[in-house]
C-alpha cells in the first residue's frame, strides 16, 4: 500500500476514536514520555502543536513548561518545505495559520537553533517499529532531519502501528516510538531483525 492511501486509511480510523479515548490515551503518552532520561536530561525540547486526531500536545507542553523546560515549535514555510522552529512561553504567542494549524508568531517569540533543541517530537500519521513513519505529505520534517543530530521521539496511538511502512532513500527513522500501552526503542527493534533475518540466511 503506498504513502497517500496509507494517509488516508489511518486518518479515516482515527477520526473514529471517542474524545474520551483521545484523552485518555494522551495522557498515558505523556506519562511515558517524562519518564524518558533524555526528557529529564533535556534542556529544550521541540515539538508541533497538535491537530486532531495526532496526540494532544498542548497540555504536555504545560507539563513541560512546569518542569522548567525550554519548549519551541516550528513555524513552516511553504515555498521552501523548512521549518524554523521558535520558542514560546504561552499559548498567546501563537496564531493559526493554514488549514488550522497553529504556529508561533515570529514577533513574539526567539528563534532557537538546530543545534539547542535537545530532543525533537516527530509528528507523523502511520509508524513501524523500525522507527520509519509516513508523514502529513510536506515534507518539511524530512528536511529538517537531515541535519538534526539530537534525540528523534514520535508520540503515537498504538493503533497507528503497522508491520512496516513503505520508505524511500531520504526517510529517517526516530529513535524511540512512544505509545499509551510501550516505549519501543527503534534502534534496538532494528537490530534485532537484522540479526535475525543474518541468522535466518
Amino acid at each position: 500500500m503506498d504513502k497517500k492511501t496509507l494517509r488516508q486509511d489511518m486518518r479515516a480510523q482515527l477520526a473514529q476514536m471517542s474524545k474520551a479515548q483521545y484523552d485518555a490515551y494522551s495522557l498515558q503518552i505523556h506519562e511515558q514520555l517524562l519518564r524518558e532520561s533524555s526528557i529529564k536530561k533535556a534542556n529544550v525540547i521541540g515539538l508541533t502543536i497538535s491537530a486532531f486526531p495526532e496526540v494532544n500536545t498542548m497540555p504536555l507542553i504545560e507539563k513541560l513548561w512546569t518542569q522548567g523546560k525550554r519548549v519551541a515549535v516550528p513555524k513552516c514555510e511553504p515555498k521552501t518545505r523548512a521549518m524554523i522552529f521558535y520558542e514560546i512561553t504561552s499559548f498567546d504567542q501563537l496564531e493559526t495559520v493554514y488549514m488550522q494549524l497553529k504556529e508561533p508568531i515570529p514577533t513574539l517569540t526567539k528563534e532557537v537553533p538546530k543545534e539547542e533543541i535537545d530532543c525533537l517530537i516527530v509528528p507523523g500519521v502511520v509508524f513501524d517499529r523500525f522507527g520509519y513513519r509516513v508523514g502529513f505529505g510536506g515534507g518539511y520534517y524530512d528536511r529538517y532531519l537531515v541535519s538534526y543530530n539530537g534525540e528523534r521521539i514520535t508520540l503515537a496511538f498504538e493503533v497507528q502501528l503497522i508491520h512496516k511502512v513503505p520508505t524511500d532513500q531520504y526517510d529517517l527513522p526516530v529513535h524511540k516510538i512512544i505509545t499509551e500501552t510501550s516505549v519501543i526503542n527503534c534502534l534496538e527493534y532494528r537490530k534485532e531483525s537484522q540479526s535475525v533475518d543474518e541468522n535466518s540466511i
